[in-house]
């Protein structure tokens, strides 16, 4: 008897693990079939197994697209039968997606967010007047208000000012304006209104003191 034990390390790879090694060995089978009709309702019987595993999504379309793939995969694209979606190819399997383009990052005002370079962005390419200067204002009063999230203490104008001049390239200067951004007690104070109104505080339904049954 302990001879005859298998083991899986002895096994061959199963190519799709969650379908177990009975739904391997019957795809395996089918590939040997010699009649095409006989593979092709060989093929549709393990189809149903394989979506009896999800009867939930066993009669969706695009679910019953991957069964018929993965069954291909799973027969390492040996079995030829015929597929209502089309038989994939070894090559569409491998191609890699196209890499996906990250924010720009910059770790040394990480606490002003990737949304404030897009912001400078759009500024810089609006035409110079009143409009433009109206959202330079905001920005610089946006980040005046994630720096005191990061640093609880004030912020002179001047440094919020040298931060936007360098991260629009010297594009917008804000340090010859004669107007002054918020005060920062009133931006912490709205920051504060804002995370409670995002957080309610139960009230409380008083203590009311319940009989004791004995």
């Amino acid at each position: 008897m302990i001879d005859q034990l298998e083991y899986n390390t002895e096994r061959d790879h199963l190519i799709i693990p969650e379908y177990g090694r009975h739904i391997q060995k019957m795809i395996d089978q089918t590939t040997t079939i010699e009649d095409r009709e006989e593979r092709n309702k060989q093929a549709k019987g393990i189809i149903a197994v394989m979506g009896n595993m999800q009867p939930h999504l066993r009669d969706v379309p695009d679910f019953q697209h991957k069964l018929w793939d993965q069954l291909f995969i799973m027969s390492n694209f040996e079995l030829d039968v015929d597929s209502p979606y089309g038989k994939p190819s070894k090559e569409e399997l491998a191609e890699r997606p196209e890499p996906l383009n990250y924010p720009q990052n910059f770790p040394k005002y990480r606490f002003y967010g990737n949304n404030i370079k897009r912001m400078i962005d759009v500024a810089k390419s609006w035409d110079e007047g009143e409009m433009r200067e109206a959202l330079e204002f905001t920005i610089a009063n946006h980040m005046k208000k994630c720096f005191l999230n990061w640093n609880k203490d004030t912020v002179e104008d001047d440094v919020i000012f040298g931060h936007l001049f360098e991260l629009s390239d010297g594009a917008i200067n804000l340090r010859e304006k004669d107007e002054d951004l918020r005060d920062s007690d009133r931006l912490i104070r709205a920051t504060k209104k804002a995370k409670a109104a995002d957080h309610p505080v139960k009230k409380s339904k008083g203590n009311y003191s319940r009989k004791k049954r004995y």
